[in-house]
């Protein structure tokens, strides 16, 4: 398969990616729909999910994208594989999140990464960043209690801004007592930690279990 090319940056505030994506239909989707889900938010071309999926089958795994041909190509790449319990949608999570997890079962979403996302650097562009505190709180709606969510980049003011959105959410714990965890707990790498780490550069992680909030 061809590799597509797309641009880096794609700016989710753009006109024409306010339309949110419709809910899911999960029988539709995976085979066995009721399965635990693993939600990769910024999958890229997906292929940290590929390699989930073949090895965790008692898994749903879904990734989303904003970059739609990286989608388009991802799905054309499961399906080769014959995999079932894999899919790819291109939405931008910041509108969609909450109507696509709309019709989940409750306790099905156990697990979200999100891994390496866009920086954008220049503080007037915050507001493009992936993981707003709007972005938390509809997390925190849909992963079940004891569920678990991994972040991880290679810019550490990105890292330490999400790592602080979830920090602030009271429905969040942190775990792990050192200031930024020194091992995947994934039995994946992505492509960008691969590279990152090869050329002997820092990746910054943090990882949160979803905690029973006592009102």
């Amino acid at each position: 398969m061809a590799v597509v090319r797309v641009r880096q940056h794609v700016n989710p505030l753009a006109r024409k990616y306010q339309t949110p994506a419709n809910a899911i239909e999960w029988e539709k989707v995976y085979t066995q729909p009721n399965q635990p889900l693993h939600l990769d938010i910024g999958c890229a071309r997906g292929r940290f999910l590929l390699k989930m999926a073949q090895i965790e089958t008692n898994w749903n795994f879904l990734g989303l994208e904003i970059r739609e041909p990286l989608v388009v190509e991802a799905n054309q790449l499961l399906c080769e594989f014959g995999l079932t319990n894999l899919h790819y949608l291109f939405c931008n999570v910041n509108n969609s999140l909450r109507s696509l997890l709309s019709s989940l079962t409750p306790g099905t979403l156990q697990r979200v990464t999100i891994q390496f996302p866009d920086p954008w650097f220049k503080s007037r562009h915050a507001k493009r960043r992936v993981v707003q505190p709007e972005l938390v709180a509809e997390l925190a709606d849909y992963l079940t209690v004891g569920g678990v969510v991994f972040l991880q980049s290679d810019v550490e003011f990105v890292a330490t801004q999400m790592r602080d959105q979830f920090a602030e959410n009271p429905a969040f714990e942190r775990l792990g007592t050192e200031e930024w965890l020194t091992e995947n707990p994934l039995p994946v790498p992505t492509e960008r930690e691969i590279a990152t780490q090869n050329k002997g550069e820092s990746v910054y992680r943090a990882a949160f279990v979803r905690k029973i909030v006592v009102t």
